[in-house]
């Protein structure tokens, strides 16, 4: 055979590599809503920029007729590529070949291209759609799923490792993206769950629906499994790119700049009515957010989970930010369980790859209650405080009303190495709000009084003026100034700029016992 002939051999063989399970099953998944394996990378990398590995490996099964059914791919395409000329690793799960299960080819297909992201340092992107482990392989398709799952947890915090569930992903497949840092699901055709309807059924009697029991909407709003959902491919796969406006290649690199074509020195009067006058009113802390970064563009992350505080990516005088604030619109911006461990994972994956963390402080405290108590609040609520202390990165931190009880010293503040902490002079930052300190100082006081409520509103006032404000903390230098809310932009910006030589470094250790 002359090299033009094996030449033309190949490119039959490439072509027949890029068929998948064939026309028909393509057009299955078309129908369904759902791109193909290769559509799904040509989305989401730059044009042309996709390099792909191991195009002609097949299953090494003989059991259960799959001898006669070897597809090159062998169900996942695996390579490499480029978002905005940015190299990153990719793998995507091929519904079209056996539903896209997993044998001992398809897992080490997989673990080559995770072990290239770390060995080159740049983030692993899987986008998964697989009926699970390939019951023909047997234990060798789960000894697969660990391999795996142990490249999963030595990356954790070494690249940044982005799931995208595009169709089922169900059984033991799930902890692979449950460990990875951010997980993208899409209505209507994402599902994820350890046991499906059918076994739940049997087992608890208890009929779900697919959608019910492990949907985009499920897992982004009640489980917090997902940190966002999207109405369809093409949005989970453009956001994705989006996010690397923001994020490293790895935990040595810095994280990219913004085009900081927005003035550095801009103050906004708008930010002088933001905070209503009564602290016992909402308000919303996307405002505030909006009129601080770079353009008003927040990407933020775990939106529909734990309204009562916000996490997300944002640009500030050019640096890429990572913002954690409470949302006093939602639970009067109130720590609970979950809002807790949002923001905790949060602040951990900023800390691993250095993104500075912003802090929006509105908190009167942690939720009270039976059912917070008996979930563990305090194991939860630990978390958060954990994240920020071993947290090296710089820390700013806004106090813009409350700051009460034990949730003022877990937001960040200055006493838990919070470099740059300032106050809004509407700031009240005390053990707990004047009406409730009152209650408790002079009970008897007001009770045995002519006019209680007269007495209780001369109390409160006299609590007011002498705790409920910030001019006590930042006497003794809690917080670093007292600021005019319209220059939180650039007092931020030339903090960043202050904070770019930071070194701070933890005791060496194994790792900490963080309170799971």
């Amino acid at each position: 055979m002359t090299l033009r002939e094996k030449l033309d051999l190949l490119e039959a063989r490439r072509a027949q590599s890029e068929e998948g399970g064939g026309a028909a099953r393509i057009k299955a998944q078309h129908d369904k809503g759902k791109l193909s394996a290769r559509e799904r990378l040509d989305v989401l990398l730059d044009e042309g920029s996709f390099v792909e590995y191991d195009r002609f490996v097949t299953h090494r099964s003989t059991d259960f007729g799959l001898e006669g059914q070897k597809v090159y791919g062998d169900g996942v395409v695996t390579g490499h590529g480029r978002i905005d000329g940015r190299l990153v690793y990719v793998f995507s799960q091929d519904f079209t070949v056996f539903g896209g299960s997993l044998s001992e080819a398809f897992a080490e297909k997989i673990c080559k291209v995770m072990d290239l992201a770390v060995r080159n340092g740049a983030p692993v992107i899987g986008l998964n759609d697989s009926g699970g482990a390939r019951i023909q392989e047997g234990v060798v398709s789960l000894g697969g799923y660990a391999e795996i799952f142990l490249r999963n947890t030595l990356a954790s915090g070494v690249i940044p490792q982005i799931s995208a569930i595009l169709g089922p992903c169900a059984g033991g497949a799930v902890y692979s993206p449950a460990i990875t840092d951010l997980v993208y699901m899409v209505r209507g055709s994402s599902y994820m769950f350890v046991t499906g309807p059918n076994v739940v059924k049997t087992v608890t009697h208890e009929d779900v629906t697919m959608e019910r029991l492990g949907g985009a909407d499920t897992h982004a709003a009640t489980s917090g499994v997902a940190h966002f959902a999207h109405d369809s491919e093409l949005q989970s796969l453009q956001a994705i790119r989006e996010l690397f406006r923001y994020i490293p290649q790895n935990n040595l690199g810095e994280p990219p700049r913004g085009p900081g074509t927005d003035p550095r020195d801009r103050r906004d009067e708008s930010l002088l009515d933001v905070v209503p006058e009564h602290a016992s009113k909402p308000y919303d802390m996307h405002e505030v957010i909006a009129r601080v970064v770079d353009d008003g563009e927040f990407y933020e992350v775990h939106k529909d989970y734990a309204g009562n505080i916000l996490c997300g990516f944002a640009h500030l005088g050019g640096y890429s930010v990572g913002i954690v604030a409470n949302q006093p619109a939602v639970l009067a911006g109130v720590l609970d369980i979950n809002a807790s461990v949002k923001a905790a994972r949060f602040v951990r994956f900023c800390d691993a790859f250095n993104i500075p963390l912003v802090t929006f402080e509105d908190v009167p405290g942690f939720l009270p209650g039976v059912g917070q108590e008996h979930g563990g609040i305090i194991r939860h609520g630990a978390k958060l405080l954990y994240a920020y202390c071993e947290a090296t990165v710089p820390k700013l931190t806004v106090i813009t009303r409350k700051a009460y009880g034990g949730a003022y010293d877990v937001m960040s503040s200055k006493h838990i190495r919070g470099d740059f902490n300032v106050a809004w002079p509407s700031a009240e930052i005390a053990v707990m709000g004047p009406k409730g300190a009152v209650e408790i100082l002079f009970r008897k006081e007001i009770a045995e009084s002519p006019d209680p409520a007269k007495a209780m509103d001369e109390r409160v006032a006299e609590y007011t003026e002498k705790f409920a404000n910030p001019y006590v903390a930042a006497s003794r230098g809690y917080v670093d100034d007292i600021i005019d809310p319209r220059d939180t932009r650039p007092r931020l910006i030339d903090a960043l700029d202050t904070l770019q030589g930071k070194r701070d470094r933890n005791p060496p250790k194994k790792h900490g016992n963080l309170p799971l």
